[in-house]
């Protein structure tokens, strides 16, 4: 694992980075920015583990993952490859420009987003709107 990152993620017992996934996915030119959650829960749960994408203009997600997949597939490992990809305007981001992964874990997870994440820390506020329409109910397990 290189880079700092303070979110590990545990896909089937091995840990993986996300800074990782980042240098990887964040080196295709059609891809401006990137966020990997986990929506595995604490207690073991297997979740999903979704790359959401911001991407250049003209860029096409369908036409783009299939590139993505082969490149984390054989960069990284096959554990590496998310279970979805997701398109998204903006990455939540800190005021500092660290990016939200735990924050948007815990929205995914059906946190109310006011305990999740102060959006007076947010450089971005707006951009925590796709996540909320994709939170599940609390006590939902994961997919």
């Amino acid at each position: 694992i290189y880079g700092r990152s303070d979110a590990t993620l545990n896909r089937g017992g091995v840990r993986m980075g996300t800074a990782e996934f980042y240098a990887v996915v964040e080196g295709f030119d059609e891809v401006l920015d990137s966020l990997v959650i986990d929506t595995s829960d604490a207690r073991g749960g297997e979740g999903e583990l979704l790359c959401f994408l911001v991407l250049a203009d003209g860029a096409s997600l369908p036409d783009l993952e299939p590139a993505l997949r082969s490149a984390l597939r054989r960069e990284l490992s096959p554990r590496h490859v998310p279970d979805r990809f997701v398109a998204v305007d903006d990455v939540p981001r800190t005021l500092n420009g660290k990016k939200c992964e735990v924050p948007v874990k815990r929205i995914l997870a059906g946190v109310d987003p006011a305990q999740a994440v102060s959006t007076g820390a947010l450089r971005n506020p707006d951009s925590l709107e796709p996540f909320l329409r994709l939170r599940r109910p609390r006590g939902q397990a994961p997919r």
